[in-house]
C-alpha cells in the first residue's frame, strides 16, 4: 500500500516540459496504455536493417576472394577472408562508444538515421569490389558508421511503457537473430545470379560483371525503405535546459523532505538519479558484469553462426551431416520461425514470471549441454537426423536469443536514461572486439578440402 502512494506521489511531481520529446513519448505512453505495434515495427525493421549485412557475406566471401586473384594457394583464401569478414567488427568496436555518447547528447533519432544510411551506402559499394582493399574498407566504414544496435536498444526501454520493455528488447534480439539466418540465405542465394539463373541476369549485365552485387542491392534496397519510415520515428531522449532540470530536482528534494515519512523514499529515488547521472560507467559493477558476460557469450554465438552452415555441408568423413543447400535453408528457415513465434509470445510472460536473472542464467546453463551434444547428432542418419538437427537448432536459437534478451534488459536496468546509449556503446564496442576474433578463427580453419571440425569448436565452447 505504501509503494502504491509513493508511486502515485512520484507520478503526481514528475515535470513535462512542451518541447521535450522524452516528455511528449512519456505523455503518450501514460495516456495509451495498449501494446506499441507501431513503435515496435520500428525497432523490428531497424534491427533486421543492423543485422542483415553482418552475415549476408558469409557464403560467398570465400568466392568473392578467389576471384580477386590475391592468394597464391587455395589455402590463403580462407587467411583474407577472415579479416575481411572481421573488418566489420573491428570498425564498430573503435566507434560504438562514440555514436552512444552522440546518442546520449543529441538524440536516438539522428545516429539511427546516420546508421541506416551507411547500410545503403557502403553495403551497395562492397557488392562492388573489384580488390581486396576495396572489399575490407567497405566493410570496415560499414562497422564504424552502424553502430546501431546499441542505440536501438536504448531506445527500445524508453519507447514504451515499462511492462512492455521485455517485449520492446526481445522485439531488438529476435529480429536481430532472424537477421543473421535470413542474411546467409540471401547471399547465398543471390550472389553470382548469372550463373544461376542465367535466363535472367546476363554475363554482360552488372550482376555478371559484379557477381556479388545483387544480394548486397537486395540488403540496400531493404534499408531505403527502412530510412524511409524512420523519417517518422519519434524521439525519446530527455533534452530540457539542465539548470531547469536540477532546480527542479532540488525542489522536489526539499519538497519531499517535509512530508510524511512514507514519502522519504520518493527523496532516496530523486538523490539516486540525480547522483548516477554523472556516476563513472566503468566503475558501474553490474553494468561491467552483464558486459562480460555478453562478450563471452557472443563469441560463442558468432563461432556457431559461421560455422554451423559450414559444418552441415560438410561431408560425413570429415564431421558433418552432408547437407544440400536446400537442406541448410529448410533447417534455418524453420530455427527462424520457431524463433520468432517463441519470443513474441512465450517469452514476455516467462521473463515476467522469472526476472530477467534467472531467465539468463537457465538458457547459459543449458546451451552448455546441447552445444556438446551436437557432435553427436553428425552420427544419426535418415530422417531422424533431420529432425534432431531441427529441433537442437530451434532450441540453441531460443536459448541464444532469450539470453541476449535478459542481458539487454540488466544493462538497461543498470544506468540511468542519461547514460543509456553510452553503455550500450561500449558494450557493443567490447562485444565487437571479441566478435572479430570469430571470422578469422573460422576461416584461418578452412582448409583446400574441408573445414576446421565443427565438433571441435562445439566441444571448446561447451567447456568454455
Amino acid at each position: 500500500m505504501a509503494r502504491t502512494e509513493n508511486n502515485a506521489l512520484l507520478e503526481k511531481k514528475k515535470e513535462y516540459f512542451e518541447n521535450c520529446p522524452g516528455c511528449k513519448i512519456d505523455r503518450l505512453n501514460e495516456e495509451q496504455r495498449g501494446v506499441p505495434y507501431r513503435n515496435l515495427s520500428y525497432i523490428w525493421t531497424v534491427s533486421l536493417c543492423t543485422a542483415l549485412p553482418i552475415s549476408s557475406l558469409f557464403p560467398f566471401i570465400y568466392f568473392m576472394i578467389r576471384d580477386f586473384h590475391i592468394a597464391e594457394i587455395e589455402e590463403d583464401i580462407g587467411f583474407y577472408a577472415g579479416f575481411v569478414g572481421s573488418s566489420f567488427m573491428i570498425g564498430r568496436a573503435l566507434t560504438s562508444f562514440f555514436w552512444g555518447w552522440l546518442a546520449d547528447r543529441y538524440g536516438r533519432k539522428p545516429i539511427i538515421l546516420i546508421g541506416i544510411s551507411s547500410v545503403v551506402l557502403f553495403n551497395a559499394l562492397f557488392g562492388l569490389s573489384t580488390s581486396l582493399w576495396m572489399a575490407l574498407s567497405m566493410r570496415f566504414l560499414l562497422g564504424c558508421f552502424n553502430s546501431l544496435l546499441g542505440t536501438i536498444r536504448a531506445y527500445a526501454s524508453e519507447v514504451c511503457r515499462e511492462e512492455y520493455r521485455s517485449v520492446a528488447l526481445s522485439v531488438v534480439s529476435t529480429s536481430r537473430g532472424i537477421g543473421m539466418i535470413i542474411g546467409p540465405a540471401i547471399g547465398g542465394f543471390l550472389a553470382q545470379p548469372a550463373e544461376k539463373f542465367p535466363n535472367l541476369f546476363a554475363e554482360s549485365s552488372i550482376f555478371g560483371r559484379f557477381p556479388y552485387f545483387l544480394p548486397c542491392l537486395v540488403i540496400s534496397v531493404y534499408a531505403v525503405g527502412v530510412l524511409a519510415a524512420c523519417w517518422w520515428l519519434p524521439e525519446t531522449l530527455h533534452m530540457h535546459d539542465k539548470k531547469v532540470s536540477e532546480r527542479c530536482d532540488s525542489f522536489d528534494v526539499l519538497e519531499a523532505s517535509s512530508e510524511e515519512s512514507d514519502e522519504k523514499e520518493y527523496v532516496t529515488e530523486v538523490k539516486e538519479r540525480k547522483i548516477s547521472k554523472n556516476a563513472n560507467l566503468l566503475r558501474n559493477w553490474p553494468l561491467m558484469s552483464v558486459i562480460i558476460v555478453y562478450c563471452v557469450f557472443s563469441l560463442q554465438e558468432i563461432a556457431y553462426a559461421e560455422t554451423f552452415s559450414l559444418w552441415a555441408v560438410s561431408d560425413k568423413k570429415y564431421g558433418g551431416l552432408s547437407f544440400s543447400s536446400q537442406d541448410v535453408g529448410e533447417v534455418l528457415a524453420i530455427s527462424g520461425f520457431g524463433l520468432l513465434l517463441f519470443q513474441l509470445l512465450l517469452y514476455p510472460p516467462i521473463e515476467k514470471i522469472l526476472g530477467p536473472i534467472t531467465v539468463t542464467r537457465i538458457s547459459a546453463a543449458v546451451s552448455i549441454p546441447l552445444l556438446a551434444s551436437y557432435p553427436y547428432i553428425a552420427m544419426l542418419s535418415g530422417i531422424t537426423l533431420h529432425l534432431v538437427i531441427n529441433c537442437a537448432s530451434i532450441l540453441r536459437n531460443t536459448l541464444s536469443v532469450t539470453l541476449v534478451t535478459g542481458l539487454f534488459i540488466l544493462q538497461n536496468n543498470a544506468v540511468p536514461q542519461s547514460q543509456r546509449a553510452a553503455a550500450n556503446g561500449i558494450s557493443m564496442t567490447a562485444m565487437s572486439v571479441f566478435k572479430a576474433f570469430g571470422p578469422v578463427g573460422a576461416f584461418l580453419g578452412h582448409k583446400s578440402d574441408k573445414f576446421l571440425p565443427f565438433s571441435q569448436v562445439m566441444k571448446w565452447f561447451s567447456s568454455y
